[in-house]
C-alpha cells in the first residue's frame, strides 16, 4: 500500500485529482468507480474546474458507483443517485447512460443486487475511490461483511447512521438499509484510492494500514490489493 500523507484537506483532494485525472487521460474510455459522501468532495470539485477550466474529457468515461440507499431515488435530495448528478456529472461532459448507480427504489432487491453485479462483471473500475467509515467500512461493508460479498442489501450500523445524520434534517429520517458493492467487488478493481480526513478517522486508518487483516475492520481487506494507495491527511494519520 502507498500512503501519502498530506497537510490538509485540500491538499488531499488535489492529490486524489491528480491521481484520477491521470487515469482519465491515459485511458479516456476507463472505468471510474465513485463514492458518495463528504470526503470526496473535494476532488469532484476539482473535477468539476478543470473540466470548466481545462477541457479534460469525459464523454467515454463509464463510471460506477459503490452504494445506495434503500427506499431513496433520484426525486430525492438525500440519494446517492442526487448526490453524484449535483456534485459531479452535472459538471462534466459524461454521458448519462455512463453513470451506474443500484437502484434503491427497485422492486426486487435481490434481482437488483444481482443485475448490479452483472454489469461490473463486465465494467472493470480502472480506479476506484473509497472513503473510510470510523468503523473502518469501506462502502457500506459494516464490520463483519465477509471478504468474498458481491453487492448485497446491509442493515446499517447504529455508528454508521451516527455518522450519516448530519447530511439528514433528522437522525431518524437516515435509512436503515442500503444497496452495497461488497468486498469482492472493490478489490476486483485495477487500482484502489481511498481518501481519510480528520481524527475522527485515525483509528480505522491505523487499523487499515496497522491491523490484522480481519472481517472486523472491512477496509483491512485493502492491504491484499496489488495497487492501493491511500491519501490522507496529518489529522487522519496521527495513530500511524
Amino acid at each position: 500500500m502507498k500512503i501519502v500523507i498530506t497537510k490538509s484537506y485540500e491538499e488531499m483532494s488535489e492529490e486524489a485529482f491528480r491521481l484520477v485525472k491521470a487515469v482519465v487521460k491515459e485511458n479516456p474510455e476507463a472505468v471510474l468507480g465513485l463514492a458518495t459522501g463528504t470526503t470526496p468532495l473535494g476532488l469532484y470539485a476539482r473535477m468539476a474546474e478543470d473540466h470548466r477550466r481545462g477541457g479534460t474529457s469525459y464523454r467515454g468515461i463509464r463510471t460506477v458507483n459503490l452504494d445506495e440507499y434503500v427506499g431513496l431515488g433520484p426525486g430525492s435530495d438525500q440519494s446517492y443517485v442526487y448526490f453524484m448528478r449535483k456534485n459531479l456529472f452535472s459538471h462534466l461532459d459524461i454521458l448519462p447512460e455512463n453513470t451506474h448507480i443500484a437502484n434503491g427504489l427497485a422492486p426486487d432487491l435481490a434481482e437488483e443486487c444481482a443485475r448490479y453485479n452483472r454489469l461490473l462483471e463486465t465494467m472493470q473500475q480502472d480506479i476506484q475511490v473509497l472513503g473510510i467509515g470510523s468503523n473502518g467500512h469501506i462502502a457500506f461493508n459494516e464490520p463483519g461483511t465477509p471478504f468474498g460479498s458481491e453487492t448485497h442489501v446491509v442493515a446499517l450500523a447504529e455508528s454508521t447512521i451516527r455518522d450519516n445524520a448530519r447530511l439528514f434534517a433528522r437522525e431518524e429520517d437516515v435509512p436503515r438499509k442500503a444497496l452495497t458493492m461488497g468486498l469482492k467487488n472493490i478489490m476486483h478493481a485495477r487500482r484502489v484510492l481511498i481518501l481519510a480526513n480528520g481524527a475522527g478517522k485515525a483509528k480505522a486508518v491505523c487499523g487499515l494500514v496497522r491491523g490484522a487483516v480481519t472481517e472486523q475492520l472491512p477496509a483491512s481487506v485493502l492491504q491484499l490489493h496489488p495497487d492501493c494507495t491511500l491519501v490522507v491527511d496529518e489529522a487522519a494519520a496521527s495513530l500511524l
